[in-house]
């Protein structure tokens, strides 16, 4: 009997043992996922936290317009280095900073070679620039922008164009319903790429999509533009090619006989540009003219790094925001392309489209003002 009774009281203390291990473990796994659910919770409010504000500066339509971002806690940030490339990046959903909504004429970009990067209009020859209305098109098709901490290379010459880097953020062509602001921050899903050869230089054009628009989930590659948007991309070829042709330039060119790559193949284009962003902000490459200076990214030792007081002092440098000029009413004027093999008129109300013209002879352009075309 004392025996047995030693057995039970054995048998006893070891289920007891168990039980206290058991209650370790569970509770250790408990603490774990109470830990992986408050780093979940902290990166899910640092998403939501990824949102970007403006501050209008100087006039706009003038040379003294500035466009300034600050992030969600007030704090001046370069658009170009400061803001992530990735807005997602297990489903490579990508950040676009919207320069130039559709629809409108005003050749607003990042400029590179200021500090903080302010969005601001391109100046040609001392003029202000906007781009031309080649029939049929009326200013940009799409919201034109820019991915953020990407780069085109100019000392990197591209096995696919033979061509080196633009020496800018890469571009997109934002596809969606919306009309985008100026300086909005938006997330998009990549959907395929056009390799234009601008004067001599790889510039390529991301095509991509609104991830909030409505159609994004119809559109998930270059294939489904084609199909759900009959057109849309010939239309995009056509305008690159011929946007340049009132200024006097020639058309431009693209690599691949001027078919879109798919998306595939433009992620790993935009994954490229970032690593030459990353070789530039590091001080691994030459950064030329471009002003790297950042409040984000560079350590405090870093030549880039711009404090708060300084980031401050660049946005206090500039004009405050006043009243906006008139936009030149030339601006209204349709071009379009005229042979012997077709015309069109100006004032009829249907007007008969052309194929697109191949490399040959002389095109003589001529403007007419878009409210001429009734």
């Amino acid at each position: 009997m004392i025996i047995r009774y030693a057995q039970l009281l054995h048998t006893y203390q070891a289920l007891c043992l168990e039980m206290r291990m058991c209650s370790v473990v569970l509770g250790g796994l408990l603490l774990n996922t109470q830990s992986a659910l408050a780093i979940t919770a902290a990166r899910n409010q640092h998403r939501l936290n990824m949102s970007f504000t403006v501050e209008e500066r100087g006039n706009p339509n003038t040379m003294s317009y500035r466009l300034f971002f600050k992030n969600a806690d007030g704090k001046y940030v370069s658009p170009f280095h400061d803001i992530p490339m990735y807005a997602d990046e297990s489903q490579n959903i990508f950040h676009v900073v919207v320069e130039v909504p559709r629809w409108t004429n005003s050749k607003m970009e990042i400029a590179t070679k200021d500090p903080l990067n302010p969005i601001k209009q391109d100046v040609k020859k001392g003029n202000l620039r906007y781009v031309a209305n080649v029939f049929p098109h009326k200013g940009y098709i799409w919201n034109y922008g820019a991915i953020p901490q990407t780069w085109e290379d100019p000392g990197h010459k591209d096995g696919d164009t033979g061509c080196c880097g633009d020496n800018d953020p890469i571009d997109v062509c934002e596809i969606g319903t919306k009309v985008c602001s100026r300086g909005e921050v938006i997330k998009v899903k990549v959907l395929g790429v056009l390799a234009m050869i601008d004067e001599g230089e790889t510039d390529w054009k991301v095509m991509a999509i609104n991830v909030e628009d409505p159609e994004a989930k119809d559109l998930n590659n270059i294939g489904d533009i084609q199909r759900l948007k009959p057109g849309y991309l010939e239309a995009t070829v056509d305008w690159f090619r011929r946007y340049k042709v009132p200024d006097g330039k020639p058309e431009n060119q693209f690599a691949f006989n001027g078919q879109f790559k798919d998306k595939d193949f433009a992620i790993e284009t935009i994954k490229s540009t970032h690593r030459f962003w990353k070789a530039l902000i590091s001080e691994n490459t030459n950064a030329g003219g471009l002003n790297c200076k950042n409040t984000c990214v560079s350590a405090g030792d870093s030549p880039f790094c711009c404090s708060t007081d300084e980031a401050k002092a660049v946005v206090g440098g500039t004009s405050p925001c006043g009243t906006e000029d008139p936009i030149p009413c030339s601006v209204d004027k349709w071009f379009y392309y005229e042979n012997s093999s077709y015309a069109f008129p100006v004032n009829c109300q249907i007007l008969t489209c052309h194929t697109r013209r191949k490399p040959g002879p002389k095109v003589t352009i001529r403007s007419v003002r878009a409210t001429d075309i009734r």
